[in-house]
């Protein structure tokens, strides 16, 4: 259900980012402007995702459905490591989404695009944060 909502969300962001490229879209000749507009999209898409994957690890969907991405170790997600994942589930969903069918087969349940980017999604809390790389580590809040 996660995923249902971020397409929605994802949607709407797409849908007010090309608003600014429109008039150039149009004035490019007509092959040429909708492969530019396709480009910008998964652009700007890849953008959103991986800008909130590398700031605390969940988009609006992701703390709505209390999921969190961390990486194998349960570190924050580095870019390069968030556009990796980005870009392999690009890759899954073209191939007629075995991607993200793969998680019905996996032993925990991670996409595929998760295992090869050595990234997993993880239950999250109100107190939950991944570990960062260097420095001290936020304290952990003790119930009691």
């Amino acid at each position: 259900m996660s995923l249902v909502y971020e397409v929605l969300l994802l949607l709407a962001v797409l849908v007010i980012a090309s608003f600014p490229v429109a008039p150039l879209v149009q004035a490019m000749p007509a092959p040429w402007g909708r492969h530019f507009q396709q480009l910008y999209l998964l652009v700007v898409a890849g953008g959103y995702l991986v800008w909130f994957w590398t700031h605390g690890g969940q988009t609006l969907a992701m703390k709505t459905w209390r999921i969190r991405l961390v990486s194998a170790s349960g570190d924050t997600v580095g870019s390069r490591q968030a556009w990796l994942r980005y870009g392999l589930a690009l890759l899954g969903l073209a191939a007629c989404g075995l991607g993200f069918v793969w998680a019905l087969w996996d032993r925990e349940r991670q996409f595929l695009h998760d295992r090869l980017a050595g990234t997993r999604l993880v239950e999250s809390t109100a107190f939950d944060a991944p570990k960062r790389h260097g420095g001290p580590q936020p304290e952990q809040h003790q119930g009691g």
